[in-house]
């Protein structure tokens, strides 16, 4: 099972940007899926965004699209949230999720590993 680590979460105002990181160990992730979800206090979980490690393909939840981008590092093992134009909407726990049978999935239940989290909050 690969291991997940994110940083990079904080406060930051309204129209601002954070960069999540999300550094991978333990497996090879040239066939994996890697997303990122978030989750409010009192909501579920919901997907965000996710990349597909050997070709790149990127996917995004309708709410973040444009303003959120996902990448990765190869070199660094490395999966990263770029977040721009923030909205307090946007304020929850983020989590770095893999999925080893790289599919094209937006549930949590397809995602095999999971990080910590790291907080985002976004104010007015």
């Amino acid at each position: 099972q690969v291991q997940l680590v994110e940083s990079g979460g904080g406060l930051v105002q309204a129209g601002g940007s954070l960069r999540l990181s999300c550094a991978a160990s333990g497996r090879t992730l040239s066939t994996y899926t890697m997303g990122w979800f978030r989750q409010a206090p009192g909501k579920e979980r919901e997907f965000v965004a996710a990349i597909g490690w050997g070709g790149g393909t990127t996917y995004y939840a309708d709410s973040v699209k444009g303003r959120f981008t996902i990448s990765r590092d190869s070199a660094k093992n490395t999966v990263y949230l770029q977040m721009n134009r923030l909205k307090p909407e946007d304020t929850a726990v983020y989590y770095c999720a893999a999925d080893a049978l790289g599919r094209q999935r937006k549930r949590p239940a397809d995602f095999g590993s999971w990080g910590q989290g790291t907080q985002v909050t976004v104010s007015s």
